[in-house]
């Protein structure tokens, strides 16, 4: 297998296209010390249940950080500790982010992207929601939400070695 250290591989699409499972079975696939990034919160029952769903995905092989807010600080410490490192999702992360502190938003994905422009050793997979298809949102929340993860997307792919876009289950490569 070819050398994985300091790749970063994007994948996204819509809610519940597979493309958590994908970017899962990917990173997987690599050899290594593997660290997964989770970025939800449980405020509800619902969001328990998508937890615990996606814990019984993983397999032993997968050390799990819990992270809704610090994921820049989070991924360099990880990079020099883990070979692998799986971040889902980054559009929850950006929801923490509005909802907590709105005026920290950019500064946060300033710094997100230093630390994956920063980083040349671990290999780095991205998920991340593609919610800029559907209607515009009616409230400005909302509207804020859509044009952000639009734009992080767009920054995310622009550095990325690899991108993919998944959609019914099946990923297409993209980058």
């Amino acid at each position: 297998m070819a050398d994985d250290r300091g790749r970063i591989i994007f994948v996204v699409g819509g809610a519940k296209s597979g493309k958590s499972g994908f970017a899962l079975r990917n990173a997987s696939s690599r050899a290594g010390k593997k660290a997964y990034i989770a970025t939800a919160q449980a405020f509800d029952r619902e969001m328990e249940e998508k937890i615990a769903l996606h814990k019984r995905e993983r397999s032993g092989e997968w050390e799990t950080f819990e992270e809704p807010i610090h994921i820049p600080a989070l991924i360099r410490e990880l990079t020099q500790t883990h070979d692998v490192i799986l971040l889902d999702c980054l559009t929850l992360w950006l929801s923490n982010l509005l909802l907590a502190d709105e005026r920290l938003l950019w500064k946060y994905c300033d710094e997100f992207i230093a630390a994956l422009t920063g980083h040349k050793r671990s290999y780095l997979a991205i998920v991340s929601n593609e919610v800029g298809m559907g209607i515009v949102p009616d409230n400005a929340l909302s509207r804020i939400f859509r044009d952000s993860a639009g734009h992080l997307n767009q920054r995310v792919a622009h550095i990325a070695d690899e991108a993919y876009l998944v959609a019914a289950g099946i990923p297409l490569k993209i980058k």
